[in-house]
């Protein structure tokens, strides 16, 4: 049975996250290091100390989950496991799939700090504060959810289904009076649970269009080399290893939906029974065991996780 490694996105990121590892790993403070070399900032100690204000901005919170992802990923190379040798796939939810092409050695960590700093700038760029919403449906299917969203649009105002994370928990995304329509007619639709996301724009729209045409240009000019591993791309669910397919697939990300329950169902179709989420938290894990009772899962984000999965993976 084949193992699948994973990397969390936005909404994982907690204040703390990655102190431990830089405590204990010498190659995780490289990676934090780095992370604050490429951007020219100290997001290391933002990540540490705080405020939560200002590391939830996605502006931050965008390189700071992936840098605890590459840490995770270099405590584990360090140790004697090495991705190409111990995941047959990578895949990783939005921002988190920059973190899968890192680990894979398809983008430089400081490519990848950069390319995610400037994403979470033209991502808030591209709507101003107020203006877009998102908001977690709970409990009704994909479809019935696609259907909310179409209805709730209106003239010129947008409502998609944005997210696909799990089954019944489908993330709507577009104008704020639109997105609140949907919570309505998810109501009547019989939704367990339908509340608005803190987030600061709507992500996985149209109307991050803007926000695309930058990532463009920026991709353009990036290096992409082939993954080690393919990468389970968020926009077709399949996997991708063409370096040119994965530069225009993440910026039709930017505006597209995140696959993600369809493409653990790809895994689990094709012989992955157990998942390794590498970063901050466990959401993936935990929704692993919802979308296909097939997959395992497991979160690596601190030290007692690393030195318990180096322990059973050197047992192997």
């Amino acid at each position: 049975m084949k193992r699948g490694f994973v990397f969390p996105g936005q909404g994982s990121q907690v204040v703390g996250m990655g102190r431990a590892l830089a405590e204990e790993f010498g190659e995780a403070r490289a990676v934090f290091g780095a992370v604050d070399d490429a951007l020219d900032q100290k997001l290391s100690q933002l990540m540490w100390d705080g405020p939560e204000s200002e590391l939830t901005l996605t502006e931050n919170a965008q390189p700071a989950l992936m840098a605890v992802s590459m840490a995770v990923v270099a405590v584990l190379a360090e140790n004697g496991v090495k991705l190409s040798e111990n995941a047959a796939y990578v895949a990783g939810h939005s921002l988190g799939e920059y973190s899968a092409l890192t680990a894979s050695g398809a983008l430089e960590l400081e490519d990848a700090a950069r390319l995610l700093k400037l994403r979470g700038q033209a991502m808030q760029r591209a709507v101003p504060v107020g203006v877009g919403a998102m908001a977690a449906l709970l409990g009704l299917d994909f479809e019935v959810v696609v259907e909310v969203a179409d209805e709730a649009g209106q003239g010129e105002e947008i409502c998609a289904a944005a997210n696909d994370n799990a089954v019944g928990q489908v993330v709507v995304s577009g104008h704020a009076a639109a997105v609140a329509r949907a919570i309505d007619l998810a109501k009547e639709r019989g939704v367990k649970r339908a509340m608005e996301l803190p987030v600061s724009a709507p992500f996985h729209c149209s109307l991050m269009q803007p926000a695309a045409d930058e990532m463009q240009a920026a991709l353009a000019k990036t290096k992409i080399s082939a993954p080690a591993v393919p990468v389970i791309a968020n926009v077709c669910a399949a996997p991708v290893s063409d370096p040119e397919e994965i530069r225009q697939l993440l910026v039709e990300q930017i505006t597209a939906r995140v696959r993600w329950r369809e493409s653990m169902i790809w895994l689990a179709n094709n012989n992955v029974g157990n998942l390794v989420e590498l970063g901050s938290g466990k959401v993936l894990a935990t929704m692993a065991r919802r979308i296909d009772p097939r997959l395992t899962a497991t979160a690596l984000s601190t030290p007692d996780d690393l030195r318990a999965y180096l322990e059973e993976t050197q047992g192997d």
